[in-house]
Parts: structure tokens; sequence; C-alpha cells
């Protein structure tokens, strides 16, 4: 997995997270589900029935929403790759070493000749 582009890892730990939220939301439903049928008054059992169907509503709709913001990002982060990896490098010319010595040098011979005159 070192080697995996990072938007398949996205993606991927998005599906996992899907799953995580839409099992926990069965749980919770099956649980209002059993509630309802336990229900002594009729009343009761449709709302814990109502509670069940939100729930997974809600979770079906926050599912679709993480793997909808995950495809994004992961898009977004191929889209860069992409372009990174096709824009050229401009490339530096080194600069020439300059000899210090050599000027000092030049710079000891002009004082010389001046001090000469």
């Amino acid at each position: 997995m070192a080697d995996a582009d990072l938007d398949v890892v996205i993606r991927q730990l998005a599906r996992q997270l899907q799953t995580g939220l839409m099992s926990r939301a069965k749980e919770r439903r099956d649980r209002f589900s059993g509630l309802a049928a336990k229900a002594k008054s009729k009343e009761t059992g449709t709302r814990f029935k109502m509670m069940a169907k939100a729930t997974m509503e809600q979770a079906t709709a926050a599912a679709r929403r993480l793997q909808m913001s995950a495809d994004n990002v992961a898009d977004s982060y191929a889209r860069a790759m992409r372009i990174a990896a096709s824009t050229p490098v401009a490339v530096k010319a080194e600069k020439p070493v300059k000899d210090k010595p050599a000027k000092k040098a030049a710079k000891a011979k002009k004082a010389k000749a001046k001090k000469a005159k």
C-alpha cells in the first residue's frame, strides 16, 4: 500500500467508513423495530417505527454525502498530481565559480602600479 496512489486510498477509506456507518444505522433501526414490536400501545409502536425509518433515511443521506466528499477530494488530488507531473521544471544554469585569488592578485598589481608612479 506504500506505493498506492493516495486517491485510491482516500476512496477505500471512505468505503470503509460508509460500510461502518450503514451497519451501525441498521443496528439502530433493528433496535427501534424491536422496541416497536414490544410496545404496549399502538402510538408508541408507530413512533418507534417512524424513528427506525428516519434513522435509515438520515444514515443513507450521511453516507451519500461522505462518499461524495471523498470522491471530490480524491479527484482533486489526482488532478493536482497530473498537473504537477505534466508541468515542465525550469532548470537553472549553474553560475560560474569566480576565482577570488585571481581578483586579489589583480588588485595587488594595480596597487603596486599606483605606488610606482
